[in-house]
């Protein structure tokens, strides 16, 4: 396999400490895009996924949200966050663009496959508060198809599966003999290079491909600033999702709470038409 360059600034893995569960030997990188608002279709929302596949373990997660929490736990984190967010907000106004801080946590949810050994490790967020639960590995059931297409040069097959409320197909390269994918999607027998699911709420494109010299994979700490760390609460899946969705639902009530005084009426739009990524919650 021959790497794919494209511009992206990292920031190292080294800015602050963290565990190591593995080194990487590939580097995988995916568009993201999810529809905010899935009635109108007019509020498309777009992230980068890097996949880092060591020998035992792998590691989903956000570029933007890995770039936002490295900058945080730097001494000038704050001052460079402030900076960069006026200048960009001025020039994007100035251009008649929709605000776009540059810095900014996306997709929160990081994936460890096979972590440990025959289960999957996610941690996420809901507002301010951090989560860890475990997951089960490989819980797709694919059913391969005879379709192919051509995806950066590699010949793929298409393989559909139900998993947790939504119809997903993918397409896997078998030349590349990676049983792996972005955020929770695995399984088949072959790297999947894109994946969908039926109503294209989300996606997962495959931009990039790199070959990584034993590049630590690491469990990511919790940053709330420069030389603060905080601590995952365990939970489990189902009980993560509904507190989310309660959290989406109930703003204005969260808003009243922590300012201390009734500004937000119920009244006030609170949530938006729009559903996870996994629907089994309920």
């Amino acid at each position: 396999m021959m790497p794919i360059f494209f511009g992206i600034m990292i920031i190292s893995s080294q800015t602050f400490a963290q565990q190591v569960l593995d080194k990487a030997q590939f580097k995988f990188y995916y568009e993201y895009a999810w529809e905010f608002d899935t009635l109108t279709y007019n509020d498309t929302r777009e992230d980068l996924i890097i996949l880092q596949v060591g020998q035992n373990i792998s590691k989903s997660y956000s570029y933007y949200t890995f770039q936002t929490d490295s900058l945080r736990a730097t001494p000038d984190g704050r001052t460079v966050f402030r900076e960069s967010l006026n200048k960009a907000l001025k020039e994007q106004m100035a251009r008649g663009e929709r605000p776009n801080p540059p810095y900014y946590r996306r997709m929160g949810t990081m994936v460890y496959k096979d972590y440990p050994e025959g289960e999957m490790t996610v941690t996420d967020a809901i507002g301010g508060s951090y989560y860890i639960y475990r997951d089960e590995l490989h819980s797709q059931n694919w059913l391969i198809t005879d379709s192919i297409k051509t995806i950066l040069d590699y010949t793929c097959q298409m393989a559909v599966s139900d998993f947790r409320g939504r119809r997903w197909i993918a397409w896997f390269a078998p030349d590349i003999p990676i049983s792996d994918g972005p955020w929770k999607l695995s399984g088949l027998p072959g790297l999947i290079m894109e994946a969908y699911d039926a109503k294209k709420h989300y996606s997962f494109n495959i931009v990039g491909i790199e070959i990584v010299d034993d590049e630590p994979i690491v469990f990511s700490p919790v940053v709330l600033s420069y030389g603060s760390f905080g601590k995952h609460e365990e939970t489990n899946r189902i009980t993560f999702l509904r507190g989310r969705f309660r959290y989406r639902h109930n703003m204005p009530d969260i808003m009243n709470n922590q300012l201390g005084m009734d500004i937000f009426s119920a009244s006030t739009p609170s949530s938006h038409p729009h559903d996870f990524i996994e629907r089994d919650y309920w």
